[in-house]
C-alpha cells in the first residue's frame, strides 16, 4: 500500500512512525511533516488545507489510503473534497465529513448532538454577539467558577475557567464583541464546571462498528503543578489507574455507544478517530468536549502502546469492515514529556539547533516542531518542538527513561515540565 498522511507535528510523526513498520507499507508521504517524518517516510511540500494539490498528488502517486492528522482539513472538508471526485472517492481517507467534523469544529454543535443522544456533559447555553445582555445576566448569576468556550476552532486556546463574575462578564465581552479569538468566538458556550480528573479516550469507527484505543492523561498547562497558561499538551502518560474495569464499562456503555449510534442515526459519515475528553466525576464520566483526530501528544504514548498493524486497522476503517480485525497492547507503560521552545505558548523564537538526538537510546523522539536547515542540520521550528516517549514496565520505569531522553537533548532556551506523571505515580502510591 501506499499511504499519504496529513499534518506536520509529533502526531503525526507518531502515525508515520508506526505505519512504516507495517509489512503493507510499501511507501510512505508525509505533508508536510518535519525533520522526524522524513527519518521514516518523504516529505511533500503540501499545506494540509489544500484539496486541489493533495488530490492531485494521490492521483500522481497512485496512494491507496489517506490519514488525516489535524482537525483543520476536516472541519474545511477534505472527506467530502474525495467523495465529490471519481477517482479519489475510491481512495481510503480516515477522517470524518465536514458534517461529522463539527463535532469538534461546533462545541454548539456537539452540545446539542449529547443533548440528543442522552450523554453525559456539564449543562451548557450558547450565545452570540446579538443576544450579548442575556449572555452577561446568565454568567452573572452563573455559580463559580464558569467556564467559557469559543465555538469554533481555536488552537485549543479558547477555553477560559473564569474564577469571578467579572471575569467571566469581561472575558465574554472580549469573546463576542472584540472577537478575541476570531470567528471562532462569534458564538461562546457557557458550561458548568465539573470537578474532577481528566481522561483522554480514543475510539476508532468506521461509522459501524469501533475500537477503543488505549487511554490516556494529558497535561496541558505550561507550569508545573498546572499553573500557567494552556498549552497544546507539554506531555502525556497511559495507561491511566482510574481507567479500568467499571469505570471504562461506563465510559462505553454512556458515551462511546450512543456517540457511534448517534452518527449513524443522524446519517453522519464518520470513518476515523473520535477523541472524547472526559471529566471523571465521583466515578462517573462526563464529556468535556469531542475531538475528531488523535490528540497531540496523547498520540505519542497511544500509538506505541499499540503491538498491532496499526495500517491493518487504519486500511479496515476506511472500508467499513473494522468489525473484521481486532488489535492487541503491550504490557509495558507509555510516558511522554514535550520540549518546547522558551517563550511558549506566547511568541519564541526558531531556528536554533538541536543537539543531542542521536544519543538518546532509551526512548523514542518524535519530532514536532522540527526542520531541516540549509546546511542539513535540525533546528527548532515550532513552540512544542520534540516529544520524548520513554516505556517500562511501571509508569515510574516509563518516566525515568522519558526524562534521561529528555536530559541528553539541547537548545537555546529549551523548556519542559519536571513534574509530568507525578500525580499518577501518587494515585498509583494511594
Amino acid at each position: 500500500m501506499k499511504v499519504l498522511v496529513l499534518g506536520s507535528g509529533g502526531r503525526e510523526h507518531a502515525l508515520s512512525w508506526k505505519i512504516a513498520q507495517s509489512k503493507q507499507c510499501e511507501a510512505l508521504f508525509i505533508a508536510p511533516g518535519n525533520a522526524g517524518t522524513a527519518q521514516v517516510g518523504s516529505n511533500v511540500a503540501l499545506t494540509v488545507t489544500d484539496f486541489e494539490g493533495i488530490g492531485h498528488f494521490v492521483k500522481q502517486e497512485q496512494i491507496d489510503l489517506v490519514v488525516v492528522g489535524p482537525e483543520d482539513p476536516l472541519v474545511k472538508g477534505i472527506a467530502d473534497y474525495f467523495a465529490k471526485d471519481d477517482e479519489l472517492k475510491k481512495v481510503g481517507l480516515v477522517g470524518p465529513s465536514a458534517n461529522g467534523a463539527q463535532l469538534e469544529g461546533s462545541k454548539d454543535f456537539s452540545k446539542r448532538f449529547m443533548e440528543r443522544h442522552g450523554i453525559p456533559t456539564a449543562r451548557s447555553k450558547t450565545f452570540t454577539r446579538e443576544n450579548l445582555e442575556e449572555g452577561l445576566n446568565y454568567v452573572s448569576s452563573h455559580p463559580l467558577p464558569v467556564v467559557l468556550k469559543a465555538d469554533g476552532l481555536a488552537a485549543g486556546k479558547g477555553v477560559i475557567i473564569a474564577e469571578t463574575t467579572e471575569q467571566a462578564r469581561e472575558t465574554l465581552q472580549e469573546m463576542l464583541v472584540e472577537a478575541k479569538f476570531g470567528d471562532a468566538s462569534s458564538r461562546v458556550v457557557i458550561e458548568q464546571y465539573l470537578q474532577g480528573i481528566e481522561l483522554s479516550v480514543f475510539v476508532l469507527t468506521d461509522g459501524h462498528s469501533y475500537k477503543i484505543l488505549p487511554e490516556a492523561k494529558d497535561y496541558k498547562r505550561i507550569g508545573e503543578n498546572d499553573t500557567g497558561l494552556n498549552t497544546g499538551g507539554m506531555g502525556a502518560v497511559t495507561p491511566v489507574p482510574f481507567a479500568a474495569g467499571d469505570f471504562m464499562q461506563k465510559v462505553e456503555e454512556r458515551i462511546v455507544k450512543p456517540t457511534v449510534k448517534g452518527l449513524k442515526e443522524e446519517n453522519i459519515d464518520y470513518k476515523g478517530f473520535i477523541f472524547i475528553g472526559l471529566m471523571n466525576v465521583g466515578g462517573d464520566p462526563y464529556v468535556i468536549e469531542y475531538n475528531v483526530r488523535m490528540g497531540d501528544p496523547e498520540t505519542q504514548v497511544v500509538i506505541p502502546k499499540i503491538k498491532s498493524d496499526l495500517l491493518e486497522l487504519l486500511q479496515a476503517t476506511a472500508q467499513e469492515r473494522l468489525a473484521e480485525v481486532d488489535y492487541t497492547t503491550h504490557n509495558e507503560a507509555f510516558t511522554t514529556v514535550v520540549m518546547v521552545s522558551g517563550g511558549y505558548p506566547g511568541s519564541y523564537p526558531k531556528g536554533h539547533p538541536i543537539s543531542g538526538l542521536n544519543e538518546v537510546n532509551e526512548a523514542l523522539v518524535f519530532h514536532a516542531g522540527t526542520k531541516l536547515n540549509d546546511s542539513q542540520d535540525i533546528v527548532t521550528n515550532g513552540g512544542r518542538v520534540l516529544a520524548i516517549t520513554g516505556k517500562g514496565e511501571s509508569v515510574e520505569k516509563a518516566l525515568e527513561n522519558a526524562y534521561n531522553g529528555v536530559s541528553k537533548i539541547s537548545w537555546t532556551d529549551e523548556y519542559h515540565r519536571r513534574d509530568i506523571g507525578q500525580d499518577i505515580l501518587r494515585l498509583l502510591k494511594q
